[in-house]
C-alpha cells in the first residue's frame, strides 16, 4: 500500500491510496475484492475508529 497526501488547494488535505502488487498481477475478479476489501478497510473500518 501506499498513500500519498496532497494538498487540496485550501485548508484541506486529499488522501489517495495505491494497491501495490508484484507480478504476475491478480485476475481481474480478485483485484476487484482486494480493491473492495481495502477500501472497506480504509475508507469506513479506520473512520470509525475515531468516530467519524
Amino acid at each position: 500500500m501506499r498513500f500519498d497526501l496532497e494538498s487540496d488547494g485550501s485548508e484541506g488535505t486529499q488522501l489517495r491510496w495505491t494497491l501495490l502488487v508484484a507480478e504476475p498481477l491478480p485476475d481481474p475478479s480478485l483485484l476487484g475484492h482486494l480493491r473492495k476489501r481495502l477500501n472497506e478497510l480504509i475508507n469506513a473500518d479506520l473512520r470509525y475508529t475515531f468516530g467519524q
